[in-house]
């Protein structure tokens, strides 16, 4: 971290993939990775509007799997209503809504209502699944009741009246079938899909998943690219250690 290694306002200027990979364990680095993030975001605005005439050349996509252990972003809900004029989004990936509230407070409302995008893939907190019930609406059923009564004088009658029904219910979504997921789009009906088969992919034997021989060492490829090579040109300074005496 003494120097700048990794260039975060040229992101937008080529073609690159940056993993920023943390322990899901012990939380003791992760305000680095805030950091790192509030400095891609402030970079990246300055160099679309001051070179680039207000959007990047290439457009930046940020997927944040495991938003909540990143940590608190410094006005991120005022960020993520501005970044996507600038050819930067951003992913929020987390388990449930409640982890956004925990961290961002009052403005994970203002975070939420900022994404156009919602796609849940299951789940069981009480919170994210009552957001979800009643952002689907309700649908309209028909209900029939009937009444037979017996005796010396028996009667026997139906009713019929339309009523609301939630289109899912809370119990419904807690169980729903784990190949199927719920999308919505900004302007669209939220509609229930099929998950993508990982496995059906093109590319999937690249995968650790079908090939264990396919896993990426960080460490190893890290170990390597720290190794100098034979044509490698650096720069060499010569230091005297030797002490001086005071006259």
């Amino acid at each position: 971290m003494a120097y700048d290694e990794m260039e975060l306002d040229l992101l937008g200027d080529r073609r690159t993939a940056l993993f920023v990979i943390i322990s899901d364990t012990d939380d003791t680095f992760n305000f680095v990775v805030s950091i790192m993030y509030t400095q891609l975001f402030n970079l990246l605005c300055d160099r679309a509007d001051d070179q680039c005439g207000g959007q990047l050349k290439y457009h930046v996509r940020l997927l944040l799997d495991e938003f909540a252990n990143i940590g608190l972003i410094p006005k991120f809900d005022k960020l993520i209503a501005t970044i996507r004029s600038r050819e930067i989004s951003a992913s929020i990936i987390l388990q449930s809504q409640s982890q956004l509230k925990t961290i961002y407070k009052d403005a994970a409302e203002t975070i939420i209502g900022n994404c156009d995008t919602m796609l849940f893939l299951g789940g069981k907190e009480s919170s994210t699944l009552k957001e979800i019930s009643e952002t689907l609406g309700k649908e309209t059923i028909d209900l029939y009741n009937t009444s037979d009564t017996r005796g010396q004088s028996p009667s026997f009658g139906t009713t019929y009246q339309k009523t609301g029904k939630e289109l899912m219910s809370r119990d419904e979504l807690s169980v729903m079938d784990g190949s199927k997921c719920i999308l919505q789009l900004r302007g669209v009906r939220p509609f229930l899909s099929d998950k993508f088969d990982i496995t059906k992919h093109k590319r999937y034997k690249e995968l650790s998943d079908f090939d264990k021989k396919n896993a990426f060492d960080v460490e190893r490829y890290l170990k390597h690219e720290l190794r100098l090579r034979m044509d490698e040109e650096f720069d060499c300074y010569e230091v005297d250690m030797t002490p001086t005496t005071d006259d």
